[in-house]
């Protein structure tokens, strides 16, 4: 799952949020360096991702879709999980998703946290320009396509995203409710 979920899975918990999103930016033992409710978001982050990783259906939809999207289709079923989660928010939680993005973003204060300037600049970036608040519409799923496929260092095909989940999306959308049902027993217990 891409940022949307990572929050989700969070348990309602913001600096648990914020140190789960910072999972992206550490890789091996360095989270170690951190204090305990940082290092908790990181090893949650990386229980998602093995999760999502190791989940039957997705291992079945990544093939489905590898054809089109060759090298970047686990990337992309992340990205497509987000933009579902989004758009069915009311389904899997009270709050609607305006309302619980306006709480979450009001409750984060990284003044006084041991973060690296650039996921600090990160975190501060995604409240301004509220990203996640487009994730839900069809110009959002073509936006983070675009600008997942920029960021990786490869040549890759996900600024064609949009365009597979429009000819996949009874498969995908399946495939994140069973999900998403696993999920939810597996990562809030």
């Amino acid at each position: 799952m891409n940022y949307l979920g990572h929050i989700y899975f969070s348990n309602n918990d913001p600096q648990l949020a914020v140190a789960n999103l910072f999972g992206d930016f550490i890789k091996g033992k360095k989270y170690l360096e951190y204090p305990e409710h940082i290092q908790k978001g990181v090893l949650l982050h990386r229980k998602i991702d093995n999760f999502i990783d190791h989940h039957f259906e997705v291992i079945h939809l990544i093939h489905t879709i590898r054809g089109q999207l060759p090298k970047v289709a686990p990337i992309a079923i992340d990205i497509y999980f987000d933009h579902l989660l989004a758009r069915n928010w009311d389904r899997y939680h009270p709050l609607r998703l305006p309302v619980f993005l306006a709480d979450f973003y009001s409750k984060i204060d990284l003044t006084n946290e041991p973060y690296p300037a650039d996921f600090k600049q990160f975190v501060n970036l995604l409240i301004e320009r509220n990203w996640i608040s487009y994730y839900p519409t069809e110009e959002g799923l073509y936006r983070m396509c675009q600008g997942v496929s920029r960021k990786l260092s490869f040549e890759n095909a996900l600024t064609n995203g949009h365009t597979v989940f429009q000819h996949f999306e009874n498969e995908i959308t399946s495939c994140f409710h069973e999900y998403m049902r696993d999920a939810n027993e597996y990562l809030m217990e």
